[in-house]
């Protein structure tokens, strides 16, 4: 998967801790997905270098419009695959989610675009 799919992965846990309202820290990034501080902070520094994210002196992280653009595309591509998984094929929950946070870094717009499609035009 390369850089991409781990800065995909990043952006997808700051977008979560920032939507439920708390400030991200390396610390946070670092306990959800389990990976060292040290990992997360060259990581994050990554994310800056790439204009994806800030991070202050405070050591609050937040995205930029472009890692904010990003973060929000994987996270509709991810509800969109969990719907059709457990609306439609009636996959648990779980693995529905799991399932769906794996391919949605590999979907192409296109095939996404035509699930959505299909989801809209079921009764």
């Amino acid at each position: 998967m390369g850089n991409s799919g781990t800065f995909e992965r990043y952006l997808e846990v700051i977008y979560e801790v920032a939507r439920g309202g708390d400030e991200v820290r390396v610390k946070d990034i670092a306990n959800l997905l389990g990976i060292s501080y040290p990992s997360v902070s060259e990581m994050v520094d990554k994310l800056v270098d790439n204009s994806l994210v800030t991070h202050d002196k405070y050591q609050h992280i937040e995205l930029t419009a472009m890692g904010l653009r990003i973060a929000k595309g994987l996270d509709r591509k991810h509800v969109v695959i969990r719907e059709f998984f457990t609306n439609v094929l009636r996959v648990d929950d779980d693995v529905a989610d799991r399932d769906a946070c794996e391919i949605e870094h590999v979907i192409s717009d296109e095939t996404l675009d035509k699930l959505v499609g299909f989801l809209e035009s079921m009764p």
